[in-house]
């Protein structure tokens, strides 16, 4: 049974919704479940843009023959072949065997070494600058390199102003009738899954990202059709502020997110009392965070939203406690920078885990890492209020700096 929505007078999604998955790439939580998109153009041509994982395989493919009615499929036009959005080529393949393939050089080089059998003369390869026409509408092809794959492009209907844009401005979370960000309450609703997406799986490659940002800032742009979550076709400009704030890693707001590393709760300890100290100086934007219970996805995305870092961790075989250093990786991995970061370490005859902290951040761009530190052995003391209440301070007079 076919469950499509029309995008515009002659496109349509045709994608899914899996409420199935537990784990987005086997790693990331996503509790709400995700979309695959995909489109369907019903021009003189019929094109379909892009498939989808095979776990919504069923309903994509009635979706596409829903739409196609007693037309064949002339085009497929593949902007990304990750296995979440190309599982369900060889489908396409079989039922339509004279579908012309449109895509990169690269793309179609990966569809074959994931074992998907395309003749050579099935594949237009196309590039920066070409476009094609398909009766009323031409498409034109833009790359986008690492934007998250070596292969992706986005593609732009002329026509329109469709902008057809890959894993770029896509979101965590099933669709569930609803197509269009207008649709729902996007900032209260969407925005944490989106920025948790867009950090997790494209975060490390802001540089790619902006320089597609700066040809998309040449198109009329009307309407946003990623591979997962809603269309945009109306605040167009209120996505594109977001993904240059995450670009170019520009704190959205100014915040204070304090992740701490405890064994039996006296690191923990000292994390409430530095938030609730930093409370009373009347900086209430804060965030609580135990590193060892907290999914690193959810720590990476409020830390590209907030300008402040505080790191609070117990010294561990003479080290940082596993899960802080873990966190601390992905922050390198993810490129993350323009944070202002402070430091608590603890430690009952050897603490050491400030240093070594600093030393990680110090090795991550334009990280303004402040002088005043806490060093507490075993447990929060009195002894330890002055030095608190100096990291207290000097992180106020930073939040409260223009």
């Amino acid at each position: 049974m076919y469950n499509y929505r029309k995008v515009t007078d002659d496109l349509y999604w045709v994608g899914g919704d899996d409420h199935r998955l537990s784990l987005f790439e086997n790693i990331h939580p996503i509790y709400h479940g995700v979309s695959y998109n995909a489109y369907l153009l019903m021009d003189e041509k019929t094109v379909l843009v892009d498939t989808a994982d095979w776990s919504v395989g069923r309903q994509f493919l009635d979706n596409v023959e829903g739409v196609l009615g007693d037309r064949g499929l002339d085009f497929l036009l593949i902007n990304h072949v990750e296995p979440d959005h190309a599982a369900s080529i060889p489908e396409i393949l079989l039922r339509w065997p004279n579908v012309k393939i449109i895509t990169t050089e690269k793309a179609a080089m990966i569809l074959r070494q994931f074992g998907f059998n395309i003749r050579p003369e099935q594949v237009d390869e196309v590039t920066e600058g070409d476009s094609r026409c398909f009766g009323k509408h031409t498409i034109a092809f833009v790359k986008a390199p690492m934007v998250h794959w070596p292969e992706a492009m986005v593609s732009f209907d002329t026509t329109n102003g469709v902008l057809f844009s890959a894993d770029a401005f896509g979101s965590f979370r099933a669709l569930d009738g609803k197509l269009f960000a207008d649709e729902v309450e996007f900032d209260k609703e969407w925005l944490d899954d989106a920025r948790r997406y867009y950090t997790n799986i494209v975060g490390k490659y802001g540089p790619q990202v902006l320089q597609v940002l700066k040809k998309a800032s040449t198109l009329p742009i009307k309407y946003i059709c990623p591979l997962h979550g809603p269309v945009w076709r109306k605040d167009i400009p209120y996505i594109l502020d977001k993904y240059m704030h995450w670009a170019s890693y520009e704190p959205e707001e100014k915040g204070i997110m304090i992740v701490y590393a405890s064994m039996y709760g006296n690191t923990e300890a000292a994390a409430e009392v530095l938030a609730r100290k930093l409370c009373e100086k009347g900086i209430t934007k804060t965030r609580l965070y135990d590193v060892s219970s907290t999914h690193m996805s959810y720590l990476i995305s409020d830390l590209f939203k907030y300008s402040h870092l505080v790191l609070a961790s117990v010294t561990y075989n003479l080290g940082i406690f596993p899960p802080m250093h873990n966190f601390l990786m992905d922050l390198k991995a993810l490129n993350l920078q323009k944070r202002t970061c402070a430091i608590v370490e603890n430690g009952s005859w050897a603490p050491n885990s400030g240093n070594l902290m600093k030393a990680e951040l110090e090795e991550m761009k334009h990280m303004d890492i402040l002088d005043d530190e806490v060093s507490i052995t075993s447990s929060y003391r009195e002894n330890n209020e002055s030095d608190m209440d100096a990291l207290v301070d000097a992180l106020v007079a930073s939040f409260n700096k223009k």
